[in-house]
């Protein structure tokens, strides 16, 4: 959220962390798969038979496509997951990432690089021994697309957790109407938009003093203060929520400012996103304010996520700040010329947003300045013509702004949970002359405004539609509301035709 207090930014506390070895299996670059397990033994279940939950999911990082798999069962074994490979079927074991560390994170992390060109991956049965798996299924699903081709619907969602803070208000947790519905908005974007592929634009963990939640009998394990950062939080706030939608599509993720290193909770959420949810996992969930590039490949699409979770709202882009981004943008358009296809930048906090000032949606102002000045200090002072669009969260609604030039369409996506932050009008908006070089905003569409001037909780829906993107807005319940849009324009003329 806007007006969330920055990490604790001292040198002294903070730990790089070594990334977790390699698993095995193949994703992009990868050599190969590991020879299947012929006939995988299961380990003998603990006394007392099966216990604990797991979760599995399917990320596309860095390195190719990655199953997930996330356990509290005692017998600390990694499953193997059965797919179907140029008409081969067979089990591949997982690779053990982390085993359980205290009370906080009673869990064994297993990751399984999978082949693009897989297919049907189920976890193998006779290799569990949680008492429940989800899904359900135990389907995970792959990639849709192929390395000629690209996803064909993609849903966007951006600042989905419920907001319980230490102090002030705590967002209605067990009220999925309209306290927090995110429940509701992950399960429209499974059975509406139907997506080949999930973007989440950051800020997953929102329950920084559990003990305020009034849904607490749901949560065991997050229900005090010292259990903010644990794996039942992780649960609760994300993964429980979005089951339906991450037994649809594979993910991409993208870290927000809530997964911080507040080194006071055992690395704070950011320890749980090293683990769990990060590029790269780390074993013991050390926590860095800076994570590298990472260019995902989604076929002929390029997404790259760029870490601003620690960008400085406050930072006009004089400090040593912007020099870091700089590289990092350096990086991607390095990456542009490289490889093929469009290519969407995403990260958390937006580089051109506009929001409201005050009190008033007819005053405006321009945020994080320290990112667009990172993108002027490039050596091309400006992002690749080959970016198409930049997609964010971090302010809670829904906003499109594009310049119609070069610089590519800003998309904001934080309304998918969090408490919502009132938009601006747009007439005030369009015209404003921001980033640098300074650039008239040609076009802003925000969310329909409720009476209040609040905004609607939903995601953005993304098409290919013949060889052009086109994007949508959908409410919690998946109706479309505003225009349709349409991206036009070459690669040095970018804008949306909405309709």
């Amino acid at each position: 959220m806007i007006h969330r207090i920055a990490a604790l930014a001292v040198a002294g506390v903070l730990a790089t962390g070594a990334a977790a070895a390699a698993p095995s299996g193949t994703g992009a670059g990868g050599a190969g798969p590991r020879p299947p397990v012929t006939s995988p033994p299961p380990t003998p279940p603990p006394p007392g038979g099966a216990n604990g939950e797991a979760w599995a999911w399917t990320q596309l990082t860095s390195n190719g496509t990655r199953i997930r798999y996330v356990s509290t069962d005692t017998s600390r074994t990694c499953p193997a997951v059965r797919y179907t490979l140029r008409g081969n079927r067979a089990p591949f074991r997982m690779t053990t990432v982390s085993t359980p560390m205290g009370s906080q994170f009673p869990t064994t992390v297993c990751e399984l690089a999978v082949p693009l060109t897989a297919a049907d991956a189920v976890i193998d049965a006779s290799t569990v021994q949680a008492a429940t798996v989800h899904p359900a299924n135990r389907q995970l699903p792959l990639p849709s697309w192929t390395a000629a081709t690209r996803p064909g619907r993609i849903a966007v969602i951006g600042d989905t957790g419920c907001e319980v803070p230490t102090t002030g208000a705590v967002q209605d947790c067990a009220n999925h109407q309209t306290g927090w519905p995110f429940p509701r908005v992950a399960a429209s974007a499974a059975t509406v938009t139907r997506p080949d592929l999930v973007i989440h634009v950051g800020d997953y963990l929102y329950r920084e003093d559990p003990s305020r939640e009034n849904d607490k009998a749901a949560n065991p394990g997050c229900t005090q203060s010292t259990e903010s950062a644990s794996w039942a939080c992780v649960v609760a706030d994300f993964f429980r929520p979005a089951e339906s939608l991450l037994a649809t599509a594979p993910i991409a993720l993208t870290r927000g400012n809530h997964e911080d290193c507040n080194m006071t909770q055992l690395g704070g959420a950011g320890g749980a996103w090293f683990r769990y949810l990060a590029d790269e996992l780390r074993s013991n969930g050390t926590c860095s304010l800076y994570s590298p590039v990472a260019p995902i490949r989604a076929g002929t699409l390029n997404l790259v996520s760029v870490d601003s979770s620690f960008a400085d709202p406050n930072d006009n882009g004089s400090t040593a700040q912007a020099g870091i981004y700089t590289r990092q943008f350096n990086a991607l358009n390095q990456d542009t010329q490289q490889h093929s296809g469009d290519y969407f930048l995403f990260t958390h906090k937006p580089l051109w947003m506009v929001k409201s000032a005050g009190t008033l949606p007819t005053n405006v102002e321009w945020l994080t300045h320290v990112l667009d000045a990172a993108v002027a200090g490039t050596s091309r002072q400006a992002l690749a013509d080959r970016v198409r669009l930049v997609m964010s969260g971090h302010v809670h609604l829904y906003q499109m702004l594009d310049f119609g030039t070069h610089r590519p369409p800003q998309l904001t996506v934080g309304s998918s949970g969090g408490p919502l932050d009132s938009g601006p009008d747009d007439s005030k908006v369009v015209g404003k002359m921001i980033g640098t070089p300074q650039q008239a905003v040609h076009q802003s569409i925000t969310q329909e405004q409720t009476p209040g001037g609040l905004g609607i909780f939903g995601y953005a829906d993304l098409r290919d539609v013949g060889g052009t993107w086109t994007l949508a807005f959908r409410d919690a319940g998946g109706t479309v509301l505003g225009k349709t849009c349409a991206l036009s324009g070459g690669l040095a003329a970018k804008a949306f035709v909405c309709q």
